[in-house]
């Protein structure tokens, strides 16, 4: 039986899916298989970001309602052996309810090592269908006041829903512009605005946005790759360190 574990975000813009997908990436060249499944009913990107747009004939909608077996709407990822996709419905009047997700995802875990739920921004249904049947959770966010602040409530809400075990991660962190800011003296700041402890921080890296965007492999020596090659890691159990930043 896999994990499941929801990668959510109080706030749209900060790279979530990106994160989802690299994660994914990086548990799949572990051997692992893995499930990414997207929440974000009519405006799903994850079909794009794995360079599986063009093959996509049915998604979750399709395996609920009983318009194919889950196998037909499940695709293997370019260039990633071991990952595959669950799509959202194109249709945001199609999001699967709660009650349906927390039936669903355990029966999906049987078949996958890890199971990745990305999650709509904001706290709406989608975010609660995607949460609901999660074991644990990763809170993306930038270190603005704004992301952290929406860090912090979803980390209640996810408490709500009885996801207790909560990890931080903190993307697209550039030292200088940072530094510029000047609202956090430090990163042990934006952890303790967050209230949840931290997990990885991925560095700004142009290129591996750029490569996802494209349905493409990120190089695996780039700063953002190499940082989530870490994170799944820690997934797994591994001690491993957190480089300093600042």
């Amino acid at each position: 039986m896999g994990l499941s574990t929801v990668i959510t975000s109080g706030k749209g813009g900060v790279g979530k899916s990106t994160v989802s997908v690299g994660l994914g990436r990086a548990l799949a060249q572990r051997g692992r298989r893995v499930l990414l499944i997207d929440c974000d009913a009519g405006l799903r990107s994850l079909d794009r970001m794995t360079g599986t747009e063009e093959n996509l004939v049915f998604d979750i909608s399709d395996v609920v309602y009983g318009r194919c077996a889950p196998a037909e709407a499940i695709y293997p990822c370019a260039d990633a052996d071991g990952l595959f996709l669950l799509p959202a419905p194109s249709s945001g009047e199609n999001m699967i309810r709660p009650g349906v997700m927390r039936k669903l995802v355990p029966l999906l875990k049987r078949y996958y090592d890890h199971v990745l739920l990305d999650s709509p921004a904001g706290v709406g249904g989608g975010f609660r269908s995607a949460a609901c049947a999660a074991d644990r959770a990763l809170i993306v966010c930038s270190p603005d006041p704004v992301c952290v602040r929406g860090a912090n409530a979803v980390g209640g809400l996810l408490k709500k829903l009885s996801v207790e075990d909560q990890r931080l991660i903190i993307n697209r962190f550039n030292g200088e512009f940072f530094d510029e800011t000047g609202v956090y003296g430090d990163l042990d700041g934006v952890i303790d605005a967050a209230g949840i402890r931290l997990f990885g921080v991925v560095p700004e890296d142009f290129s591996l946005a750029a490569s996802f965007l494209k349905g493409k492999r990120a190089k695996e020596s780039s700063k953002g790759m190499m940082a989530l090659c870490r994170i799944a890691g820690r997934l797994e159990g591994e001690m491993i360190p957190i480089p300093a930043l600042l």
